[in-house]
């Protein structure tokens, strides 16, 4: 599985590096003590960014500097274009945090770097973090502490909310996985979920919601494995059908794509299910020290 690549620390380059965000988030990577060795803005070229060289196109950036992933800061209607020059870059791995990528330039995308063997966090994600050793994207570098619990949400806010949690209250993590809001991703939760027990974390926990199948399916890989130490929080209880709920895939459709819907297929693979984030952190803190 291509995926396995996020899960390594990359010499990064930062596709949109001159923009506020791109110029904000740069600064914050590189106190994390990320290895960003370039940016890319077209026409601007030769400038630097917090003392990291800017290149005009990613395969000249690439060459010059061994960059192996990337994390784009690109408007959404620029966003293929990013990506299909990141894989024929030959990078391993992208993390894209653009919100709003149109519907069919996503497939395109991902079908693309799939075939030629790039993992893609995202769209629409908050990135991710290889607690105490490196970061890709825009979650705070405070609240990570560091300890074996692997993290994989669907929600950027809720992430940062559960991190914090449980780094109050002395869990630590190792890998944290923002997989983004969008109906297409280009790293799934089943997916992530598999990737991160290879790792053999102390335990995994899952933020899911509404919309989709993700949470299902990963539940049908945790009871296959039969997988311990799995827990997990769903948001969305109380969101009527066929309401959105802030991202663009989380929309209830009649039938399936419902908390309970999750609640049930989590909890009937053994996934200890935590009805609120307070819920959750203290039953990781119990299992902890049992």
């Amino acid at each position: 599985m291509n995926g396995r690549a996020l899960l390594v620390k990359h010499r990064v380059l930062v596709q949109g590096i001159t923009g506020r965000q791109g110029t904000y988030h740069t600064a914050q990577m590189l106190e994390y003590g990320t290895e960003v060795v370039g940016g890319v803005t077209p026409g601007k070229g030769g400038r630097t960014v917090h003392g990291v060289p800017v290149f005009n196109d990613v395969q000249k950036a690439v060459k010059r500097t061994g960059a192996t992933a990337s994390v784009a800061f690109v408007p959404a209607a620029n966003l293929k274009q990013a990506v299909v020059e990141g894989v024929e870059a030959g990078l391993e791995a992208m993390v894209l945090i653009t919100e709003r990528t149109p519907v069919h330039d996503a497939m395109h995308m991902i079908a693309f770097a799939k075939r030629r063997g790039v993992a893609i966090l995202g769209p629409n994600c908050p990135g991710l973090c290889l607690v105490g050793d490196s970061k890709i994207g825009i979650m705070p570098n405070h609240i990570f502490r560091k300890g074996d619990l692997a993290i994989i949400s669907r929600s950027g806010t809720l992430t940062y909310e559960v991190v914090q949690a449980l780094s109050s209250a002395g869990l630590g993590q190792n890998f944290v996985l923002g997989l983004g809001g969008d109906r297409l991703l280009g790293t799934d939760m089943r997916e992530a979920v598999e990737m991160v027990l290879e790792k053999e974390p102390s335990g995994v926990v899952m933020i899911g919601e509404i919309g989709g199948q993700m949470e299902e399916e990963a539940s049908s890989l945790i009871r296959d494995l039969g997988s311990e130490n799995i827990f997990a929080y769903v948001a969305g209880v109380s969101a009527p059908p066929s309401k959105r709920m802030g991202h663009a895939g989380a929309i209830v459709s009649r039938g399936s794509g419902g908390a309970w819907e999750k609640i049930k297929a989590l909890e009937g693979s053994g996934v200890t299910v935590g009805r609120s984030l307070g819920d959750l952190v203290g039953l990781i803190s119990k299992r902890a020290i049992e």
